[in-house]
């Protein structure tokens, strides 16, 4: 068949493919369109989730109607007026949106610019079907209806009304995210979802408002600000705690020049700065703002505009786990404040226990007063070892510090041999203390590898730990790395290794244990870690078997020294696999639990 020249309809349809896949590319299309003419107020209402009517109402520059024509011809645009593409300051510049649109749908273009007539421009589905004057307010309407109604093979291709308006959300919102200074409204089906009015100016008083309007308070109260600059480049925007985290990472906003994105880099850069802080299957809240100079980013890779490239991918990498780690270590041992709102709506009243009709006979009425203290002396032998420090030392008697000198306060006892509670001047504190230590000893290790290695602690007799063949082998070949986390080891035949030191931090760890978790852990990473992620995950491991275990009675000097030292550690309020640490209850939140408020 000799080579021919597709007709314009089709060549549009198959550019529709790339850039408009389902309602939501539409709808963020439009919307980034208002954005670049300047719009303050942009309206989009959605029918059936967008698969039956998409309409995108703005207050921006409007257009002319020759300007109108224009904006329906292919690679035609009026965002490069000096042809340079390496100069991209607006969102969109490939001049392809909306005639890819008209040529699936029936698209509709109602605009008035200043000092012309509203003008009307309907095409359907490629086909020119008005072109006339119209009565229309400044700004610009779009309306799109039957989105691949007459491209079946497309059209069911779509996903379920719910599934595409969920997308078209998502799309808004993070329009909205890098745009506080610009007002949104989303309707669907009569139903207004999103009212965002427009904030004053682009101030960080302004998007942290924005933000919080659209992730939620929760997230405001518990992330922290990042702001870092290098060699030009500039990071902005709020990191989530490591304690306040989700199952999917769909909440992780990352915008390039206010353009939102998501790219493998930047998604890879930020695992990097939380790692071991957060467990593998838990991801964090973050909206994350790189500011780069145009020449610095190709955001023409992608036909959706949602990856970029940058000429200089270390630098972004490093910048990003610099200034997110540097934030998350100035919070030091800050938790999520929703743990301690989850652990309070946990709490259920009880009806207290009710005493027997008459007292026994042989307790006079004033004895019955003391009937509880003396049933709970007659029980202490058996509640001890769970509710009471292991041995009451001169250092357990003396008395306490003021609980106002301290962050966490000071410890008043031990609950389950696992718990510690401290008290400050408003408020309980309750601390795990096996993830508190467990996180300690991870900082130790973690500064003992920025020194050089970690010293290790020979055993008096080496441990022959017997594993399979391929969980031995699996040690063999990481000696070199385990050595500097100051855990020496060597094959000792083909399904054992010998171990001779062990970290001194570690003091009395459970070698056996601690061989065959490393080995679990070495198969789960495979070969896709670098050796620092390697080294973070298995010091992370060795921290955990280090670590002051749940059961383990504690003197009040104990529990005091392990809060001083969280009060000091950066990530404190997390455990290496992102559970929290302590919990804090104000004293006004447990009086409503006892009907004093």
């Amino acid at each position: 068949m000799p080579i021919r020249r597709l007709p314009e309809t089709l060549i549009n349809r198959i550019a529709a493919g790339e850039v408009v896949e389902r309602p939501a590319s539409a709808a963020k299309e439009l919307v980034e369109n208002a954005l670049d003419a300047g719009a303050t107020r942009i309206a989009i209402r959605l029918a059936n989730g967008g698969i039956d009517g998409l309409e995108v109402a703005d207050d921006g520059h409007g257009m002319a109607p020759d300007q109108l024509r224009l904006a329906i011809e292919r690679h035609a645009t009026s965002k490069l007026p000096d042809d340079d593409l390496e100069a991209i300051a607006t969102m969109g510049f490939r001049g392809e949106a909306l005639p890819s649109i008209a040529s699936v749908a029936t698209l509709s273009l109602t605009s008035r610019a200043a000092g012309h007539e509203g003008w009307r421009l309907v095409v359907d589905n490629g086909r020119i079907a008005q072109d006339g004057p119209a009565a229309a307010a400044p700004g610009t309407l779009v309306r799109v209806e039957g989105l691949f109604a007459q491209v079946p093979a497309r059209r069911k291709f779509l996903k379920s009304p719910r599934a595409e308006l969920a997308a078209c959300l998502d799309h808004v919102r993070r329009l909205a995210m890098a745009n506080p200074d610009v007002g949104f409204s989303l309707e669907s089906e009569g139903r207004r979802i999103i009212n965002l009015p427009p904030l004053p100016d682009a101030t960080p008083a302004s998007l942290l408002a924005r933000l919080a309007a659209i992730i939620g308070r929760d997230f405001a109260d518990n992330a922290v600000a990042v702001d870092l600059a290098r060699d030009g480049l500039h990071l902005s925007g709020l990191a989530g705690l490591p304690t306040y985290n989700r199952g999917v990472a769909d909440h992780q906003y990352l915008f390039v020049g206010r353009r939102p994105v998501r790219d493998r880099l930047l998604l890879g850069a930020l695992r990097g700065a939380y790692q071991d802080l957060l467990a593998r299957d838990r991801h964090p809240v973050v909206a994350l703002f790189l500011d780069v100079p145009g020449e610095f980013v190709d955001v023409n890779v992608h036909p959706a505009k949602t990856e970029v490239r940058f000429r200089d991918a270390g630098l972004v990498r490093g910048l990003i786990v610099s200034g997110v780690r540097r934030a998350l270590d100035a919070a030091g041992h800050r938790a999520a404040t929703s743990v301690a709102d989850a652990a309070l709506a946990a709490f259920v009243a009880e009806p207290a226990p009710l005493w027997p009709a008459a007292p026994p006979a042989d307790l006079a009425p004033a004895a019955v007063l003391a009937e509880p203290r003396r049933l709970f002396d007659a029980a202490a032998p058996d509640f001890a070892p769970a509710f009471a420090p292991a041995a009451q030392t001169a250092a357990q008697t003396a008395a306490p510090p003021p609980a106002s000198r301290f962050p966490l306060g000071a410890a008043r006892g031990q609950v389950a041999a696992t718990y510690i509670i401290a008290e400050t001047d408003d408020a309980l504190v309750i601390v795990d203390q096996h993830a508190a230590h467990e996180r300690l000893t991870l900082e130790r290790m973690n500064r003992a590898l920025a020194g050089g290695r970690v010293a290790a602690q020979a055993l008096l007799v080496p441990e022959v730990i017997e594993l399979d063949e391929i969980a031995a082998a699996r040690i063999a070949e990481r000696t070199d790395e385990l050595a500097e986390l100051g855990l020496e080891v060597e094959a000792f035949g083909p399904a054992a290794v010998l171990v001779r030191a062990t970290p001194a931090l570690l003091g009395g760890c459970d070698v056996k244990g601690l061989i065959t978790d490393l080995a679990d852990d070495l198969a789960a990473f495979g070969k896709a870690l670098t050796l620092k992620e390697k080294l973070d995950a298995v010091a992370a491991t060795m921290a955990c078997h280090g670590s002051v275990r749940a059961g383990r009675s504690l003197s009040i000097a104990e529990m005091n020294a392990l809060l001083r030292e969280m009060e000091v550690t950066p990530h404190s309020g997390q455990c290496n696999h992102g559970r929290p640490t302590w919990v804090r209850l104000a004293k006004t939140d447990i009086e409503k639990l006892f009907g004093r408020r």
